[in-house]
């Protein structure tokens, strides 16, 4: 196989975000994309990930492939890629070798790694909250209820999302209306109401670095899935547990 991207942004800010979630992943190089499909350690998010060979100059692929690598080696990488880089992916004795070309050539060798992990499937799930929605908008309402507490819950209605946190003493509570920056799609009458981690979504908001829009999909006391993507590119999503409180 060999891989070449003349605009490395979406696979070395998609790979950084990642990282922060998953250790070392299994990566699968099909004729149409690379994709991925990764659980954090804690069982607690999963990361979704497609980089469509529409998005590379050169894209040859003569058989499906699966690569295991650590990431954050890779990500250590791709940090050194510039934005004027021509990215190269091949496989070589076993490694993944990397090139990064512009007016010198650097060229990187990582080793293949062997994950006992079975292949991980993406939940079938059923939302009846899908809100389309600026990724900063999310990202300062993540912001705001961190100042207040580790968990976050969304409430949506028609026309209405809240975020809110409570502290022990503080609270925060930001509501989002529909608009032209966001459009709240809710099934029926009903009000949805979660709660999730904010250390693991301010991770995920970090995928705005490739998309400046998000679905934001929920129901009550039922994962939540955040989706990044820009057609025809590259495509990011995450599926997060709730917290589910013991009374």
């Amino acid at each position: 196989m060999k891989l070449t991207l003349a605009e490395p942004k979406y696979l070395k800010e998609s790979i950084s975000i990642i990282s922060e979630l998953v250790n070392e992943a299994r990566f699968k190089i099909t004729k149409e994309s690379i994709e991925l499909v990764a659980m954090d350690p804690a069982n607690v998010a999963m990361v979704i990930f497609k980089l469509l060979g529409s998005c590379f100059t050169e894209y040859d692929v003569k058989e499906e492939t699966e690569i295991a690598i650590n990431l954050s080696n890779l990500k250590q990488v791709l940090k050194r890629a510039k934005p004027d880089d021509m990215v190269t992916l091949e496989m070589e004795d076993n490694k993944l070798k990397i090139t990064l070309k512009s007016s010198s050539t650097r060229t990187f060798s990582l080793p293949i790694i062997d994950l006992e992990e079975k292949e991980q499937k993406v939940p079938e799930l059923k939302f009846p909250v899908n809100i389309q929605t600026n990724g900063a908008v999310l990202s300062d309402a993540i912001e705001d209820c961190d100042i207040v507490a580790e968990s976050v819950t969304f409430a949506a209605e028609p026309k209405k999302l809240t975020i809110a946190a409570e502290g022990d003493l503080s609270k925060a509570n930001v509501e989002v209306g529909e608009g032209d920056v966001t459009k709240i799609n809710v099934e029926g009458s009903e009000k949805a109401k979660a709660k999730y981690s904010i250390e693991y979504l301010k991770k995920m908001i970090g995928a705005s670095k490739i998309s400046d829009d998000v679905s934001v999909m929920f129901n009550t006391d039922y994962p939540l899935k955040l989706e990044f993507k820009e057609v025809d590119k590259v495509m990011l999503s995450f599926i997060l547990a709730p917290r589910v409180e013991n009374d």
